[in-house]
């Protein structure tokens, strides 16, 4: 089994927020080359990676695009005022678990990554009836330290600001950090390359790390546009059960991956993954998904013509916060289910698929 844990540790340490993936973009590129056959990067920053099926003649090779996000939610500076930095959230941020956590600062004006950590005003210093319960965001601000004429050197309005929580090993088996949404899904997709070294499949398999996907899903209309695939697969996060969340929206975290049901996903899709997953003995849960996915599906299913298309999920505790928790085993299965699919595919497969 592969040990993804120093390859995902890494890609949680570094930034790369919505709009602006470069700094995890490289490290994706770098663990992918030797698993492709060819790899580029897209107009807007994505990263394409193409491994190449065993079907003779590349034209008639049909495709199958597996997109895992790498962009990150996070801040950016919206004002200073006497050297605080004031902020805005760059995708679901939640306010709630924002104070006292520590943030690094991109400041373009001197060029440097400044330790920062997120602050609220006592009460008292509120308007009135804004400091009972969770402090509003546009209430918090970010101490770095520095001057007010040193801040107003070094920081601009519109400079990001990323979580800067260290990855942890938990016990049972889990990690936790910031941005485990979506990198935790990079990884599972790395794990399906390398698994696909030792399996013959007749599809091509685009392997995509896309941006924006917090934002605008730019990167997924883009690449999808650009590849062109028969099929496309959305590999993403899902909420894991907790305290609280024990309803059909929440799925135990360690208990294998869910199979999204809904518009955004093609049922014949859903059924060769659930047959797939059931002989090569990977739990899985079906995930009801009655309006939007709320994943790149959405948008790569609308492309062109039309993708089929699906959704697989990890299921995390806490996401959209610096301290997102996930379970190894779930990773690598993802990965596994991905890798077996991508097995099964005959050659005619997109001329059976049909809406039942």
């Amino acid at each position: 089994m592969s040990d993804i844990l120093p390859f995902l540790k890494s890609i949680i340490s570094v930034a790369g927020l919505s709009g602006h993936e470069a700094p995890v973009a490289t490290l994706i590129e770098q663990k992918w080359t030797p698993l492709v056959d060819e790899i580029s990067r897209s107009r807007l920053g994505s990263i394409h990676g193409l491994k190449t099926g065993s079907v003779s003649g590349k034209a008639s090779r049909p495709s199958v695009l597996i997109a895992t996000h790498m962009d990150a939610i996070g801040l950016m500076v919206s004002r200073i005022v006497d050297g605080f930095l004031y902020v805005t959230n760059i995708g679901g941020v939640d306010s709630r678990v924002l104070p006292g956590t520590p943030v690094i600062v991109h400041a373009s004006g001197s060029g440097e990554e400044l330790y920062g950590v997120v602050v609220m005003p006592p009460a008292n210093l509120l308007p009135e009836g804004k400091g009972a319960g969770a402090v509003a965001l546009q209430y918090l601000f970010v101490d770095t330290g520095f001057t007010s004429n040193e801040v107003s050197k070094k920081v601009r309005i519109g400079d990001r600001v990323a979580f800067g929580t260290e990855p942890v090993e938990m016990s049972g088996g889990c990690v936790s950090g910031h941005t485990l949404d979506n990198r935790a899904s990079v990884a599972a997709l790395t794990i399906c390359l390398e698994e696909l070294q030792a399996k013959s499949h007749v599809w091509d398999v685009w392997a995509l790390a896309s941006v924006q996907e917090e934002e605008t899903f730019a990167g997924a209309y883009t690449s999808t546009y650009q590849i062109r695939p028969t099929i496309a697969i959305a590999l993403d996060m899902t909420f894991g059960k907790g305290t609280g969340s024990t309803d059909y929206s929440a799925f135990p975290i360690g208990k294998g991956v869910t199979l999204g049901i809904g518009p955004s996903m093609h049922p014949f899709l859903h059924k060769r993954f659930k047959e797939v997953a059931e002989r090569v003995e990977i739990p899985v849960k079906d995930e009801a998904m009655p309006q939007y996915s709320s994943t790149d599906a959405d948008a790569m299913q609308l492309t062109a013509e039309g993708i089929p298309t699906m959704v697989i999920s990890i299921p995390e505790r806490y996401m959209h916060t610096p301290v997102e928790l996930v379970a190894l085993k779930d990773i690598q299965r993802a990965g596994r289910l991905l890798a077996e699919f991508v097995a099964s595919l005959e050659v005619d497969f997109i001329n059976k698929i049909a809406w039942d």
